[in-house]
């Protein structure tokens, strides 16, 4: 099994927009079957060093996250992202 998680720091960080962003990452449950599952949260702290979305899903290996990266309902979520984003950070792990 392997753990994605991925933080995201907004060019605008207006809880309008943060809301949005986390619709558009929640959108893709149930879509990609390779996901196991999908967390999605907004940061409640917003200080200087604090993102302000982390994504944490969850595949079965590292060929089913290859098959997500490149999903249909994935590379939608890369566009919005791409439109919105300041900066990402993100890291893979095995469990």
């Amino acid at each position: 099994m392997i753990k994605h998680i991925v933080f995201f720091k907004l060019k605008d960080r207006s809880p309008e927009s943060v809301a949005v962003t986390v619709a558009v990452l929640r959108n893709m449950e149930g879509r990609i079957p390779q996901l196991l599952s999908v967390e999605v949260g907004a940061d409640i702290i917003h200080s200087e060093r604090s993102f302000d979305i982390a994504l944490v899903t969850v595949v079965a290996s590292l060929e089913d996250l290859q098959a997500y990266q490149v999903h249909p309902a994935h590379k939608e979520v890369i566009a919005h992202i791409n439109e919105v984003k300041e900066l990402s950070l993100a890291v893979d792990y095995e469990l």
